[in-house]
């Protein structure tokens, strides 16, 4: 399984074509979000330092254009830490994650308005005494974060991953039930440091995550809708059957409990199957026969329809 390292946009939750406005926006969000002086939870400083390199390059023209023509290999021979107070902020020895954690190998973390320096102006009212960053303790080894993708099956059993980490290879245990945005800090693994690795939920073309719950579509012929059935639908361990009520039209969502993905609390979300009625292309002559027979009897109008 590789290991892809983290996309800028992502960092900071814009699509590619998001405008300055935006990004300054998304920036100014998350920094006041995830600034060690307001959020002391694990992580937050890894966070804050990741959207802080983020907005360093995508606020530049120059180096947003080069990020996006090259991308993971945009910087070679550059040099990223020019932003105001970003300087600063590794020479004090912010290039490190903060203190607190196990011993253990792996442990999971749950984690228009100007440049860095008019952000966190006002953020913090502006006040004097110092740099923003003189709340960072020095002396740390700077860790390593990387983009660790997983599919919902992998998300929901966890165990043991191989991955490749440059011109090694390294062995990790994924917690079953680890959450989208979840971090895996796996000690002494960095580049000095920690290895940080950042869980993303891989696209998965027969679900649609929201949130705990998962989404469906499910197909179903015209009689099965009208008359109800009872049909096969697929879940993240396995399939399960399902009856479709009688006169079940295209969108009606049916909740199947428990087969979505990890809660917090321990359950687990819904998987909920979406109908969608579908027709044949190519009829048959009786089909068709049918089908006309249908359309002369039947009453039916859908689109005075009030379900």
């Amino acid at each position: 399984m590789a290991v892809r390292f983290r996309d800028y946009y992502e960092s900071l939750g814009v699509p590619r074509g998001a405008s300055d406005e935006d990004i300054r926006r998304a920036y100014r969000k998350l920094a006041r979000q995830y600034h060690p002086d307001v959020n002391k939870e694990p992580g937050a400083e890894d966070r804050f330092k990741e959207v802080s390199e983020a907005y360093d390059v995508l606020r530049d023209p120059e180096k947003r254009q080069r990020y996006d023509r090259l991308g993971a290999d945009w910087k070679a021979g550059d040099d990223v830490s020019g932003a105001a107070g970003f300087e600063e902020f590794f020479r004090r020895g912010g290039g490190g994650a903060g203190g607190g954690f196990e011993d253990s190998g792996v442990r999971v973390e749950f984690g228009g308005e100007g440049d860095f320096s008019d952000v966190f102006g006002d953020l913090f009212g502006g006040r004097g005494g110092g740099s923003i960053f003189d709340s960072f303790t020095g002396g740390r080894a700077a860790d390593q974060e990387a983009v660790l993708e997983l599919s919902l099956e992998d998300a929901l059993n966890g165990g043991r991953r191989r991955l490749a980490i440059g011109d090694r290879e390294l062995e990790v245990e994924i917690p079953p039930g680890i959450r989208d945005g979840q971090r895996l800090r796996i000690r002494g693994e960095g580049d000095g440091g920690d290895l940080i690795l950042r869980i993303r939920l891989r696209r998965d073309p027969r679900f649609r995550v929201e949130g705990d719950d998962l989404y469906t579509d499910l197909a179903l012929a015209p009689w099965e809708a009208a008359l109800g059935a009872t049909v096969p639908v697929q879940t993240l361990t396995g399939s399960a059957r399902l009856t479709v009520p009688a006169g079940s039209s295209s969108g009606r969502r049916l909740r199947l409990r428990g087969e979505g993905l990890p809660r917090e609390d321990g359950g687990r979300g819904d998987l909920y199957a979406v109908i969608s009625v579908k027709v044949p292309k190519n009829l048959t002559t009786r089909e068709r026969e049918l089908f006309e027979q249908l359309r002369d009897t039947s009453k039916f109008d859908p689109r005075r329809a009030r379900s």
